[in-house]
């Protein structure tokens, strides 16, 4: 019987051994510690929702797909049950493995978070501002405003206090 229990040391070693190797591009030890997982009785749900969040925080931006495959592989789960479960959990496993890893959108989550908490109530600026009435539209708000695809006035969308904000870095890679 595997020592595997899901209140234990052993659950949560083997969870983060399973993202590690993810993370580390390791298709071999990422199909080891999920089929040990699955062995071990691990609801499959819980390791698809594990793979969601790890498709968003560590491949990102560089995987065209991981994210809806990712939440392909939870619904399938959730609607397939097991044994058969497994399979879908194994091409999840192997393509986000072998997925490009980037983690620019979870750093600029953290950042946004952070000057979030730091900096709640700064003022909209007021060219951003809804104009649902007369004497707000001549107050100036969304002043310069058009609903159209790409559009983009060369002025800071950010709080006057926060207007040099850099919170989305692109990594080199």
């Amino acid at each position: 019987m595997p020592s595997y229990d899901k209140k234990s040391d052993h659950h949560f070693n083997t969870i983060s051994a399973f993202i590690k190797s993810l993370r580390g591009s390791d298709p071999d030890a990422a199909l080891y510690y999920l089929a040990r997982m699955v062995e071990a009785g691990e609801d499959p749900k819980f390791i698809a929702r594990r793979m969601v969040i790890f498709a968003s925080e560590d491949i990102g931006l560089a995987g065209n797909g991981a994210l809806s495959l990712a939440t392909a592989c939870f619904e399938a789960v959730e609607r397939v049950g097991m044994p058969e479960s497994g399979i879908i959990l194994s091409h999840t496993c192997v393509a986000l493995a072998l997925s490009k890893k980037n983690r620019d959108t979870y750093d600029a989550w953290t950042r946004a978070l952070d000057l979030a908490r730091r900096t709640p109530n700064e003022p909209v600026p007021i060219w951003l501002r809804n104009a649902p009435t007369k004497l707000m539209e001549d107050l100036g708000y969304g002043e310069g405003q058009e609903w159209t695809a790409g559009f983009h006035l060369d002025k800071n969308y950010l709080p006057d206090n926060i207007k040099n904000a850099k919170l989305f870095r692109p990594s080199k890679s």
